[in-house]
């Protein structure tokens, strides 16, 4: 009777670890498959690494995921259609009433993907503007919020509360227990503070500092996005790398040679 009670527990549990795999396994795939998509290039994925990067910061097909100004949409490709079959996915884009041509621009191709392309037919679009528009999702709706290099954007603005104003709108949007997920350009320590200013690069303790003052806990850091060739002081910033290449053909080599731009990877959790 014990060994059969026992073959029992064994088949049991072998049964459940099965499933389990099974259940992780449609999570990959989920998301393996979009980043291979025919459809999207993969020509920055050495830099960017999506596949390593999202699973750092737990993501997993069944969540509700926000997206912090998704520009082009680049993530955008890859979260949309892993979200699609069993999550949500809310994109909070520029402002519809922005006066900025480029805000304007921006939002206009983002619509246009949403209204042509079959990967963005379940996009949830909302409105983000650091001063103006923060609600980015419903009250405590988000499982994840992510923002992929634009923590520079809003501590640059000439509006001195805008970075502050949206970690605590990140907070507010997402459950208790929900992710932070931050990528951005990383200013070394010992560089003058005011470089933030203009480079486009952010010191890492500044930016745990703005989430840390939200209300978030730092839960992990990885170096996933580091790139020790670059050396954060180039003649136009962040931008003199690729793939912006301020400076044209100027020293062009030199700088895709350098690559993207050195990065910090932090994972945030809102407390229970």
């Amino acid at each position: 009777m014990k060994f059969a009670l026992k073959s029992l527990l064994v088949a049991t549990l072998s049964l459940s670890s099965t499933m389990a795999l099974a259940h992780n396994h449609g999570h990959d795939s989920a998301l393996t498959n979009a980043v291979k998509a025919s459809e999207r290039s993969s020509e920055r994925d050495q830099y960017r690494n999506p596949v390593e990067t999202l699973e750092f910061f737990g993501f997993k097909p069944t969540m509700t995921v926000v997206e912090i100004a998704p520009g082009g949409g680049w993530y955008s490709e890859i979260l949309a259609p892993a979200l699609k079959e069993q999550g949500t996915y809310y994109a909070a884009h520029f402002p519809a009433d922005s006066s900025v041509g480029y805000y304007q621009r921006s939002l206009a191709g983002f619509k246009a993907k949403i209204a042509e392309d079959a990967r963005f037919s379940h996009v949830k679009l909302t409105e983000f503007a650091p001063s103006t528009h923060l609600d980015i999702a419903p009250a405590a709706s988000a499982d994840m919020v992510l923002t992929f290099r634009n923590v520079h954007n809003w501590y640059m603005s000439k509006d001195k509360e805008a970075a502050s104003n949206a970690f605590k709108s990140f907070y507010k949007a997402l459950k208790p227990g929900g992710t932070l997920g931050v990528v951005e350009h990383r200013l070394p320590e010992e560089q003058d503070d005011e470089m933030q200013k203009s480079s486009g690069y952010m010191k890492q303790s500044v930016v745990i500092a703005l989430a840390e003052q939200a209300g978030f806990e730092l839960e992990a850091k990885s170096d996933i996005n580091a790139n020790p060739l670059d050396t954060a002081d180039h003649p136009k910033g962040v931008w003199t790398l690729p793939p912006s290449l301020r400076l044209g053909e100027q020293d062009a080599a030199k700088y895709k040679a350098i690559g993207e731009s050195d990065r910090m990877t932090l994972k945030f959790k809102k407390p229970l």
